[in-house]
């Protein structure tokens, strides 16, 4: 339905076939793919390697398969991450390809794409000449590179690490979720176990291609394995639809044991996905008609709705002037573009703007003691205990002062310091229930939704009655809803956490009297 709906418009409709490497995908098994996106009415198709997971003699073999068999033009789409890239798309030449995705040399490499100046020199004066000016491409390439000096990103490289890519055949933009997934649960130091995890978890799961959104499906479940300590106790919600077909057919069988961990007895859908959905836009556009602006607005809360009332009644309080933003835009700019002229240095009394990745250390190795001390202020402000920066080989750990397990004296910590005032307030309060109680954790860090959607009653109410299995709130981490359920029958004694209040992981959310 959407290819169709794009050849309505008359524009050039271009469709993927990912490569990844499985028992299932063999050339023959991309080619019927390929063919049948033909027949659907494909205008061009792309080899997309996500994972830059294509060799050189692969990219030639199936190049020219497609060439032999199909009539439309072929394009290969890689990334460098692994170091082949270039080889790959030489050879793809070779075999006929007829268009190849590269970048300006300082956006190169790493995970990007190959450098484009590297390929069009190495086609120079050969049957596939490109007939680009490299001396023009260079001045597009000194542009990004003072642009990247200036900002302080990095280059691109390629480390060990990302050459593992071979082994675990994980992208590098899914990496990088699972790095800032586990850096969320406060797991970062467990990254290899997930990354063990994953093609075992993506062979259960019939080897679907680690591409949006099956890649956020495997990686989540991945994280729950190993966070959980055991396989599927707790399996994402779109996990769960995944498994029941709602995202298609998967490339090969999901084994019946795998099937019944994660859905139960239920069975997964025959028919198309999309033949299930009701149409409920327009009353998704009158619950939010208040406080959106614009088609975009509508969209966005039908994809994401809680997230996006949050931040759509926070544009509005900012419009009404409820909230005062701490500086004007206007006001930022200009202190971005002294700081810029200056090298990053500020005036005394100056307000200095963040950025990423200091200039100085990445060119000379040393880091910017003002961006040291905007990182302690920063960590005094909050009640994280300690940060660590590391960038061109220096690591900086910045820890708050500890003693008796309390923070020094401040006044934001003299406010965390009460908190254990309150805790043993509530324990207080919990002598008196009963002994057998069951205790339903936050199995992540994450947002405590008590209802599927802002205008849905709760899941679960103080007094209600609950079934082994059956939804007592979503916490929402890691951009997936993950529903949790009653692990008992019986009935539900408190409610201890607020809706829409973030959590943290094994934190308490209901006490259950179980069923005698």
């Amino acid at each position: 339905v959407p290819m169709q709906a794009v050849k309505k418009t008359g524009k050039h409709l271009q469709a993927c076939v990912v490569y990844t490497l499985s028992p299932v995908h063999t050339n023959e098994h991309y080619l019927e793919t390929a063919l049948r996106l033909q027949e659907i009415g494909a205008d061009s198709i792309c080899i997309k390697d996500m994972a830059g997971m294509i060799s050189p003699y692969q990219a030639y073999e199936l190049v020219k398969l497609f060439k032999e068999n199909l009539t439309v033009p072929v394009q290969l789409h890689t990334h460098y991450i692994g170091g082949m890239a270039i080889g790959a798309c030489l050879k793809a030449v070779e075999a006929g390809v007829d268009a190849f995705d590269a970048c300006s040399g300082p956006l190169a490499f790493g995970s990007s794409q190959p450098p484009v100046e590297t390929l069009v020199r190495a086609l120079q004066g050969t049957p596939w000449d490109t007939g680009l000016d490299i001396s023009l491409l260079f001045e597009i390439s000194n542009y990004w590179e003072e642009l990247r000096r200036k900002r302080g990103y990095e280059r691109g490289v390629t480390r060990i690490t990302d050459m593992k890519v071979f082994d675990h055949q994980v992208p590098g933009g899914m990496i990088t979720n699972l790095v800032s997934q586990l850096d969320e649960q406060n797991a970062l130091h467990r990254i290899n176990e997930v990354l063990e995890e994953i093609p075992k978890v993506r062979a259960d799961l019939g080897y679907p291609p680690l591409v949006t959104p099956t890649s956020q499906i495997v990686g989540i479940q991945a994280v729950f394995n190993v966070l959980t300590g055991s396989r599927y106790k707790m399996a994402a919600q779109e996990v769960k639809n995944y498994v029941k077909g709602y995202y298609g057919r998967p490339p090969a069988p999901i084994a019946k044991d795998i099937q019944k961990m994660i859905i139960g007895d239920e069975e997964p859908i025959t028919c198309r996905p999309a033949d299930l959905l009701e149409n409920k836009f327009e009353k998704m556009k009158e619950e939010i008609r208040d406080l959106a602006e614009s088609e975009e607005d509508y969209l966005t809360y039908a994809l994401f709705p809680a997230v996006a009332r949050k931040f759509f009644e926070y544009r509005k309080k900012v419009r009404d002037g409820e909230i005062v933003q701490h500086q004007a835009s206007e006001e930022k700019q200009e202190t971005a573009k002294s700081a810029a002229q200056t090298g990053g240095a500020s005036k005394p009394g100056s307000s200095r703007p963040s950025r990423r990745v200091p200039q100085s250390s990445m060119e000379d190795g040393t880091m910017d003691i003002e961006d040291i001390k905007d990182l302690i202020k920063m960590l005094d402000q909050t009640t994280v205990n300690e940060v660590q920066v590391e960038t061109a080989g220096i690591r900086v750990a910045i820890r708050k002062g500890i003693t008796g397990g309390q923070f020094s004296e401040t006044p934001l910590n003299t406010a965390a310091a009460a908190a254990p005032a309150a805790e043993t307030e509530k324990e207080g309060k919990a002598e008196e229930l009963p002994d057998n109680l069951v205790e339903v954790t936050a199995p992540m860090v994450g947002t405590f939704y008590r209802a599927p959607s802002p205008d849905s009653p709760p899941f679960v109410e103080v007094g209600s009655t609950v079934k082994k299995g059956d939804t007592l709130c979503i916490v929402e981490a890691m951009k997936l809803m993950n529903e949790i359920e009653a692990e008992c029958d019986g009935k539900i004694i408190d409610i201890l956490v607020e809706n829409a209040q973030p959590v943290e992981f094994g934190q308490v959310l209901f006490l259950i009297a179980p069923a005698e």
